[in-house]
């Protein structure tokens, strides 16, 4: 295959993951430089002596600039500087902060009294520039990227560019002391900060009278400098908590990852041109799937005693029908993976046309036919009233799927399911381990009418407030599928974690496939690596699950088809990306 020449873009990283590859250090600066940074942090000091000499208006835009150049979350920029060189303002100042320097003296025992008060602690009246740094709090946090977690995150870019500027004033030959001694309220009114603006302090800025080769508090012998080795704590803090139990799947390792993305970078295309469909490609490329030889839908089925409140506008008869035709090639999963040239294999899980008698007695009955049998043992409950499986059921299934998974030598595994009445089963399980209410988690499921949602409501609103009231809750995610789940939802996810543990990837469908997978993701976080999303459904709790598993979905067709037909339509998806990038042109850099 020819090789062209690489596209060089005319704005932004003119660099190629060749070039990174080939140096990973030519970013770095030479010695000298890097050496000049290290010597202005180790300089830097808090000066609180001034001469009195006025500063350069050009020389202070390039201190801002610097502090304007602060790393800030969102690139929200949320910094304001208000600059202060009159003299009388500053004065006000200097005694503000002189009364709070007396209030908070009061506070110590008197020998901390009288030391605190023989340190000079700010140095406003002197510093010919007096800078209030504030922060622009007005916007709302969920409304910038990244504060919405952590809502000081403004305020920390703040102090970044704080540090920004004290920096660059060291390197200039400038003095800064930061001077926290005011009440926020009476340094806003001091220079009439509106409402939503909260300040960071005070900085005196100018030509220093002292040059401490050590921190003033440290020389004064107030405190001292905290050795590295007392602030570090590698890996986990010790003591809080038990530790995280040793886990049986990983995620592809740092090299891999970096990898797929230098392979990606080769393409005569732009980075990522492909949208959602190349990061989902750079995924298999990092777990080793660089062509698909083998996939298969796995289709797993079972019916639930939940049916019994007539949440679901279908006969419970319809699961096993479904399971039949799979079986037989016959049903839209099944045809939907014999055109893609997926292989099939469908497994029983259950599927006894619930409600009957046997919904008390047991699973009993026999497999579909051709079906892999995974069934439960034990009784199985409605969730209202009783327990979907015992424990032991659950440990059973989950081993069997996940054997099942690992046996498997399919590089791509398309999941699926049939289970009339699980979308409630699978809304009660996305509720409990996701914190939602029954209003946020119920959908209409295939077909439903106003009063059947109102009766899955009810159903999952009184299965919460059952397994809620249990002494203990629920104990991690697979008693919640013991108390909530069903049979094919414990299957699932044995068979996502065994897929994962052999390296393979899984290409999720809809609701009930995703929560199976939320399910092995909170037992082996590693298994989250080797998650495809093939869709969105039309669920109501489905994005939100999604969203807890990280994946963006590559379809949103507002499918209700189940069966594994959207994660069937993705794998081809996936399939035509590989092709697709084996088959494009190279670059040489």
């Amino acid at each position: 295959m020819s090789s062209w020449a690489r596209p060089v873009p005319l704005v932004g990283d003119t660099t190629s993951a060749a070039e990174r590859a080939e140096d990973p250090r030519a970013w770095r600066f030479d010695e000298e430089q890097r050496r000049a940074v290290y010597d202005v942090i180790a300089a830097r000091r808090d000066i609180r002596r001034f001469r009195p000499d006025q500063l350069e208006p050009a020389l202070v835009r390039r201190m801002l600039a610097a502090a304007h150049a602060a790393p800030s979350v969102g690139h929200c920029q949320p910094w304001r500087f208000v600059l202060v060189s009159d003299a009388g303002a500053r004065e006000r100042a200097a005694l503000i902060a002189e009364r709070e320097r007396q209030r908070q003296a009061s506070l110590l025992s008197e020998d901390a009294r009288r030391r605190m008060l023989d340190l000079q602690l700010d140095g406003i009246a002197e510093a010919p520039l007096g800078i209030v740094v504030c922060c622009d709090r007005r916007a709302a946090p969920a409304g910038v990227l990244g504060r919405a977690t952590f809502p000081d995150t403004d305020m920390w870019s703040c102090a970044c560019a704080i540090e920004n500027l004290w920096l660059a004033a060291r390197a200039e030959g400038l003095g800064v002391g930061w001077v926290t001694l005011f009440r926020p309220d009476e340094l806003a009114g001091l220079v009439g900060l509106p409402p939503g603006i909260e300040t960071l302090g005070w900085l005196c800025v100018g030509w220093p009278d002292e040059r401490p080769p050590s921190p003033g508090l440290e020389r004064a012998g107030w405190s001292r400098r905290t050795p590295l080795e007392a602030v570090l704590v590698h890996e986990r803090w010790d003591g809080i908590g038990p530790a995280a139990p040793a886990s049986a799947v990983r995620a592809p390792d740092q090299t891999a990852v970096v990898d797929a993305h230098d392979q990606a970078d080769r393409l005569l295309t732009p980075p990522g041109s492909l949208g959602v469909l190349d990061k989902a490609l750079d995924r298999l490329v990092a777990l080793g799937v660089q062509s698909v030889e083998k996939a298969s839908l796995v289709l797993v089925a079972a019916d639930h005693p939940v049916t019994r409140y007539a949440v679901s506008t279908y006969p419970s008869t319809v699961t096993r029908e479904v399971l039949e035709a799979t079986v037989a090639g016959e049903s839209l999963g099944a045809a939907a993976a014999r055109s893609a040239g997926l292989g099939v294999i469908a497994v029983d899980a259950g599927a006894d046309s619930w409600p009957g008698p046997r919904a008390e007695a047991g699973a009993g009955g026999a497999a579909v036919p051709g079906a892999v049998d995974l069934r439960p043992l034990g009784r199985r409950g409605d969730l209202v009233e009783a327990d979907a499986l015992s424990l032991g059921d659950v440990e059973r299934l989950l081993d069997g799927g996940r054997r099942l998974g690992a046996s498997m030598e399919d590089q791509l595994v398309a999941l699926g399911e049939v289970g009339v009445g699980n979308t409630t089963v699978a809304a009660a399980l996305s509720a409990v381990l996701l914190g939602l209410g029954a209003s946020e988690a119920v959908g209409l499921g295939a077909g439903g009418d106003s009063e059947t949602l109102e009766r899955k409501r009810w159903v999952v609103e009184s299965a919460l407030a059952r397994a809620l009231a249990r002494p203990g809750g629920l104990d991690g995610p697979f008693d919640a599928l013991a108390v909530l789940g069903g049979p094919e939802f414990v299957v699932l996810a044995g068979l996502v974690l065994g897929v994962a543990q052999r390296g393979g990837a899984i290409v999720l469908d809809g609701l009930a496939t995703s929560v199976a997978a939320l399910c092995a993701v909170r037992a082996e976080p590693g298994v989250a690596a080797h998650l495809v999303a093939g869709q969105r459904s039309r669920e109501k709790a489905h994005s939100a699950v999604l969203e807890e598993l990280g994946l963006e979905p590559l379809l949103d067709l507002r499918m209700r088809a189940g069966e594994g037909v959207g994660a069937v339509l993705s794998s081809q998806l996936l399939t035509s990306g590989l092709r697709l990038r084996s088959l494009a042109g190279k670059v040489d850099r």
